[in-house]
C-alpha cells in the first residue's frame, strides 16, 4: 500500500515537473511575458563584465585587456537571483571607483553596484535600483554637484530620470523626461554647458538626440534627429561618451539585426559638430573597437564600453562580454535552475 502510494506521488511529482518544462519552453518559443518564468538554452548568450585600460595614440584608440577577467559575473551576485550581468558604467568620485550594471534575474533586470578603491580589485556591494518593469543600461553622470541615472525603462514607454539622495546606493525618481516613447539606452553628454541625450529605437536602426539645460528639462528634439537612421550598426548607445578633453567620442552596439549578430561588437564615432542647429560625426579608422574574441567570457560578442580618466591620455574602462550559456536555464518563482 505504502509503496502504491509512494509510486503515485512520484507519478504526479514527475508529470507536474516535465509539465512546468513545458509550459516553460511553450511560452520562451512564443515569446509570452509571463512574470517569474523563463526558459533559456544551451546557445542562449550569458554576458559578464571585464576591466579594459584605453589609451588615445594620435587618432587611434587602444584598448587592451587586464588579465583576470571577467572581474563581474552572475556568480558574484548574492543579494538576488542572478542570470547574467551587463550594460556597465563606471563612474571614479572621491578616489574611488563605482560600477552600476544591469542585474538580469528571473523576468526582468534591476541596477547592481560594485566599487573599487583602485579599479584592479573590486567588490559587489548590493542591488541598488528596482521597480516593477525592466531595467537595465544604468547611464549614471554628473550635473553640478549631484548626481543623476537614467536607466532604459522602454518596457513603461519613457525615459526615466532618479537623482542620488546619497550616492552611490540610494536613488529617488524625479519624474519621466521623455513619455510616450520607447527609446532604449539612453546616454546623457553634459558639454559647454548643454546636455545631451542620445537614444535608440527599439529596433536599434535609429539614433534620436535630444538637448536641455537642466536634467529635469524641458527636453527638445534636434531639428536633425534622428542623426542615424535605418543602420543597425551605427545607431544604438553603447556606453557614454568619452570626453578626452579634445575629442568627444560616441561608441555604438554593431545590432545589425537581432540573433548572433546583437551585440557582437562596439564601433566608435568622433563627434565632429555639436551644436542645438547641427550635428556631425565620422566614424574612427580602428573600427570595430572591440569584438568577439571567439572563445572564453567574450567568445560571441562585446556590446559596451564605459571609460573613467585614471591620467592624462590613460581610462579605465568597464567592458562586457557574451558567451553560450551552454546549459539549459529554467527559471521559476525566485529560483533559477541551470542543468548541464
Amino acid at each position: 500500500m505504502r509503496k502504491n502510494r509512494f509510486r503515485r506521488v512520484s507519478i504526479a511529482l514527475f508529470l507536474l515537473f516535465s509539465a512546468t518544462l513545458l509550459g516553460v519552453f511553450v511560452v520562451y518559443r512564443a515569446d509570452i511575458d509571463i512574470p517569474y518564468l523563463c526558459y533559456s538554452g544551451p546557445a542562449e548568450g550569458i554576458w559578464s563584465i571585464g576591466i579594459y585600460d584605453l589609451a588615445i595614440d594620435g587618432p587611434s584608440i587602444k584598448l587592451h585587456a587586464r588579465q583576470g577577467n571577467p572581474l563581474l559575473t552572475a556568480a558574484d551576485i548574492k543579494d538576488t537571483p542572478a542570470r547574467f550581468v551587463a550594460d556597465p558604467f563606471l563612474i571614479q568620485e572621491k578616489g574611488g571607483f563605482y560600477l552600476f550594471f544591469e542585474v538580469l534575474g528571473v523576468d526582468r533586470g534591476v541596477i547592481g553596484l560594485a566599487t573599487s578603491a583602485d579599479g584592479f580589485r573590486w567588490q559587489y556591494e548590493r542591488v541598488v535600483l528596482e521597480e516593477p518593469f525592466h531595467l537595465s543600461y544604468p547611464n549614471v553622470f554628473q550635473w553640478k554637484d549631484d548626481y543623476y541615472l537614467v536607466p532604459e525603462s522602454s518596457a513603461v514607454n519613457s525615459v526615466r530620470l532618479y537623482k542620488a539622495t546619497h550616492f552611490p546606493d540610494r536613488w529617488q525618481f524625479v519624474k519621466p523626461i521623455i513619455a510616450d516613447r520607447p527609446l532604449v539606452d539612453s546616454t546623457i553628454l553634459y558639454h559647454r554647458g548643454v546636455l545631451w541625450l542620445f537614444s535608440s529605437s527599439l529596433d536599434s536602426r535609429n539614433l534620436y538626440l535630444f538637448y536641455a539645460d537642466r536634467p529635469e528639462g524641458p527636453w527638445l528634439e534636434h531639428p536633425q534627429s534622428p542623426i542615424v537612421r535605418g543602420n543597425g550598426r551605427d545607431a544604438r548607445p553603447a556606453g557614454n561618451i568619452l570626453d578626452t578633453g579634445e575629442r568627444l567620442i560616441r561608441f555604438s552596439q554593431d545590432s545589425q539585426e537581432y540573433g548572433e549578430k546583437y551585440g557582437k561588437a562596439v564601433r566608435g564615432f568622433e563627434i565632429m559638430t555639436l551644436t542645438r542647429e547641427e550635428y556631425r560625426e565620422r566614424p574612427l579608422e580602428d573600427n570595430p573597437l572591440l569584438k568577439d574574441s571567439g572563445t572564453g567570457w567574450n567568445g560571441t560578442g562585446m556590446h559596451q564600453i564605459s571609460a573613467a580618466p585614471v591620467n592624462r591620455g590613460h581610462w579605465v574602462a568597464a567592458v562586457d562580454g557574451k558567451r553560450r550559456s551552454g546549459q539549459y536555464v529554467f527559471c521559476l518563482g525566485k529560483t533559477i535552475f541551470r542543468i548541464p
